[in-house]
């Protein structure tokens, strides 16, 4: 006798997407570390409305952390939001990276209007001890 396949219909796990209001003032995150750039625009009570990176863009290895790569990341985030309603943004910074004046100007140019620049990179207070010199 040959044996039957059974197939069994598993139910789908319908998730529901969160709905983010959005209005015409926000803030911006801008996350600039060593080795990529990533862009949050949300709303005042911090849901997301739009991000992207350098990663996201195609940047790959050294070239994430290019001025070019974060203006490129700070276009296609301006783009959604504006398209959403976002029009005038509190920008934070944070992080040593190359790319942060460049996303913000970039921002500016998209329709975005910058209200105001809060740069809160940590700074250690002496903190851990840092990690030798390189060898090269």
């Amino acid at each position: 006798m040959a044996t039957q396949a059974t197939t069994t219909t598993t139910a789908k796990k319908v998730s529901k997407k969160r709905v983010v209001r959005v209005d015409a003032v926000g803030e911006a995150h801008i996350n600039a570390t060593f080795n990529n750039i990533i862009i949050s625009l949300t709303n005042e009570a911090g849901q997301v409305i739009s991000w992207s990176s350098a990663g996201k863009m195609g940047f790959k290895g050294s070239k994430k952390n290019t001025p070019y790569a974060a203006q490129m990341a700070a276009t296609d985030c301006a783009k959604v939001a504006h398209d959403l309603g976002l029009r005038k943004v509190k920008v934070y910074v944070k992080g040593p990276g190359a790319g942060r004046e460049s996303a913000i100007r970039t921002l500016h140019q998209n329709g975005i209007e910058v209200s105001e620049i809060v740069d809160g990179t940590p700074i250690p207070h002496n903190g851990c001890r840092p990690p030798g010199k390189r060898r090269v």
